[in-house]
């Protein structure tokens, strides 16, 4: 079960804008988020949430997706996310903002597992101006960005391939704006 949800959570950068995401749906990521652990247990990760139209097109604004993809504009138009989860680190309660960069990673994985398990998909986001996003979305001093996650019905096709044998693991499109992505073989990633 698990390692069916995992094969379902891909970095989806396509969705089906008619199928919108509530307060509530983004509210139950966050509760299986905040059940994860944390570093030392300090728990400074808060959550600003984007569901309504206006605000997702905010959080949108503030992102750039698909690195490896430099000539393409992705989500192309009409096929963007209908909701967002900033993770931030509220400064007030630890100001170390790289000791709980792991906790990040876990509670994201956390919550587009929980989306996959309901029909939904997402992508992290981590190309993003952390004081742009506090300014547009009016965060205060203390709250600082640390990851975007895009939420949304997948509406792309996704198939992962072998790593071919020059090692280029970067991700692409073809011509029907298929969606690659290469994975090593599990005796490629063995130490022993």
């Amino acid at each position: 079960m698990l390692k069916d949800l995992v094969l379902k959570n891909r970095s989806y950068r396509g969705f089906d804008e008619s199928v919108r995401i509530s307060r509530e749906t983004l509210e139950g990521f966050v509760d299986c988020a905040r059940l994860c652990p944390s570093s030392v247990n300090k728990q400074p990760l808060k959550y600003f949430l984007a569901w309504e139209p206006e605000e997702v097109e905010k959080v949108q604004g503030l992102t750039k997706w698909a690195r490896a993809l430099p000539d393409m504009v992705l989500p192309h138009p009409g096929k963007r996310p209908t909701g967002f989860v900033v993770i931030c680190q509220d400064k007030g309660i630890d100001e170390n903002l790289s000791r709980y960069q792991k906790d990040v990673g876990i509670v994201a994985q956390t919550m587009l597992l929980a989306a996959v398990e309901q029909g939904f998909g997402g992508c992290m986001i981590g190309n993003f101006q952390a004081g742009e996003v506090m300014e547009v979305l009016g965060l205060p001093e203390e709250i600082r960005p640390l990851l975007i996650v895009a939420f949304g019905k997948p509406a792309e096709e996704i198939h992962l391939v072998d790593v071919p044998e020059d090692g280029n693991t970067n991700y692409y499109r073809d011509e029907n704006d298929v969606h690659y992505v290469p994975k090593r073989t599990l005796a490629d990633e063995l130490l022993n």
